[in-house]
């Protein structure tokens, strides 16, 4: 019974497991190897390799891109090599090697190469330096373009902030004022408040006095008849 439980195949989440593990090892002593040290050791947990594995499977996917990249330059370069030892042999076959030309004219030829890779030109022919003329005047209008928009806004922002501090200033003034003028007021609502208990108890004091004659009036008929 024991041998046949021991021929079943694991998981497969344990073989995806232990292959992810294997992978990271793997990956881990050739990044390390590289720099001539050994892998420290460390817990294999299921985060840990996890994290690992994404971080192995993205390497590897930059370096084999990086790699593409590498070999279509090395291609493009041997090209450019061949190109250039035929045009060299060309050149002096008809008599015009770069030794035999005067020094001023190799400076000027290498001047218009220059300003070829200064325009991103692969040629020098009068059309390919025309069109690439062309573009750096557009984009310098469109950018001439651009910096009169944005002087223009930074006018009308310029004179919003101006506006913005003549009404604080207004605003503080008349704070200041109106703060000045509340003691005077105060005092002065005070004084009415006086004048108006003063009269209230006038009022009180006259309406008794009329009452007060409004009785004596009373009493004199009632004595009279």
């Amino acid at each position: 019974m024991s041998d046949s439980v021991s021929l079943i195949d694991p998981p497969p989440t344990e073989s995806r497991d232990a292959a992810r593990i294997a992978d990271v090892k793997a990956w881990l002593a050739s990044q390390f190897e590289a720099s001539a040290k050994e892998v420290p050791a460390f817990e294999y947990t299921s985060r840990s390799v996890a994290h690992l594995y994404n971080l192995a499977t993205l390497s590897q996917a930059k370096t084999k891109a990086a790699n593409i990249v590498a070999a279509d330059f090395r291609q493009k370069a041997a090209e450019y090599r061949s190109q250039a030892a035929r045009i060299r042999e060309i050149l002096e076959n008809v008599g015009l090697a770069q030794e035999s030309l005067p020094s001023n004219v190799v400076s000027s030829a290498q001047v218009l190469a220059n300003v070829a890779n200064l325009l991103n030109i692969r040629d020098t022919e009068l059309s390919s330096f025309l069109v690439a003329m062309g573009d750096i005047s557009l984009r310098k209008t469109a950018v001439e373009e651009k910096r009169a928009k944005v002087q223009k806004e930074s006018k009308i922002l310029l004179d919003y902030t101006r506006k913005a501090i003549a009404r604080l200033t207004y605003l503080k003034r008349t704070l200041g004022q109106l703060e000045d003028d509340v003691a005077p007021c105060e005092a002065q609502m005070e004084n009415w408040k006086t004048n108006l208990a003063v009269m209230a108890s006038k009022e009180r004091q006259y309406l008794q006095q009329y009452n007060n004659y409004k009785v004596s009036i009373f009493c004199y008929h009632c004595v009279g008849v």
